[in-house]
């Protein structure tokens, strides 16, 4: 089979890589607190050479969790196309609310300026960021954890009624289901591919064909999606789960030296992101 149908290689987020780097055996409190400054940083950003630095940092923290950079990369393959279209729209129709800049090009509504070329490659560094912060979190955190570590950071909302425990429990759902979702859909274009189907494999870029020749495997796929839900309501059953129900906790985290380190350091670094003024 052709690469093309390797969906699973390109999905990162939701997957769980052990290495035992000094990232996994963080405290998933830390972990996750560290992870939202970060990406809160990098949301607010908008100079060249901060997002230039914030890129550095997320590929250098590849290393430090002992991760190998491709899981990174392959997780950014399936964003390009909506990079790109993002980045089109923004060039061309941009320049005409921004303010200030220097104007390039300007035909009818369509005004190309230095504004929206820096929005357009801000934009495209903040996507890749976000996506290799994301997969550094999930590839070194366990689902477990990541449930965990959520329910303690939002314990506080218990005050006001939130379903703090409910409420972990759809997201970690949700990231778990990325790549069980990608596999079943690997799998009915394998499928259908040996039956003669064409899933308009080839260049990358003709995104409307390969949109249209998607169709005839959504309805499938939303039945295994429904299929799959189904046994995991039917799981947690037999195992007396009660939404809303008080429990106690079998795992118990203590915060070390490290994790403290590990706070501080996503702090000064996205201080450092956005005071750099270029």
């Amino acid at each position: 089979m052709s690469a093309e149908f390797e969906l699973s290689r390109n999905i990162t987020i939701g997957q769980y890589l052990p290495t035992e780097s000094v990232v996994h055996r963080l405290d998933p409190r830390f972990k996750l607190a560290a992870f939202v400054i970060l990406i809160l940083a990098i949301a607010i950003c908008n100079t060249y050479v901060g997002n230039l630095f914030a890129l550095v940092i997320c590929i250098s923290m590849f290393a430090v969790a002992k991760i190998p950079l491709h899981y990174g990369i392959s997780g950014i393959k399936p964003a390009i196309p909506f990079i790109i279209i993002l980045a089109t729209l923004q060039l061309l129709f941009y320049g005409e609310i921004a303010n200030g800049g220097t104007v390039y090009v300007q035909y009818g509504f369509i005004t190309i300026s230095s504004e929206s070329i820096r929005l357009v490659l801000v934009s495209a560094m903040r996507f890749v960021e976000v996506i290799f912060l994301s997969s550094v979190l999930t590839l070194s955190t366990s689902t477990t954890e990541l449930t965990h570590g959520m329910e303690r950071l939002l314990g506080p909302l218990h005050k006001v009624k939130f379903p703090v425990h409910a409420f972990a429990l759809i997201i970690t759902i949700a990231i778990r289901f990325v790549p069980t979702f990608a596999m079943e859909m690997e799998k009915m274009m394998k499928a259908q591919a040996s039956r003669g189907a064409d899933f308009g494999t080839g260049e990358w870029w003709r995104i409307i064909r390969r949109t249209k020749d998607m169709l005839p495997i959504i309805i499938p796929l939303f039945n295994v999606a429904l299929a799959r839900a189904e046994d995991l309501i039917l799981a947690m059953e037999a195992r007396c789960y009660t939404p809303g129900a008080s429990r106690t906790q079998y795992t118990h985290y203590k915060a070390q030296g490290k994790d403290y380190v590990a706070l501080l350091t996503s702090i000064v670094i996205s201080v450092i992101m956005l005071v750099i003024p270029w």
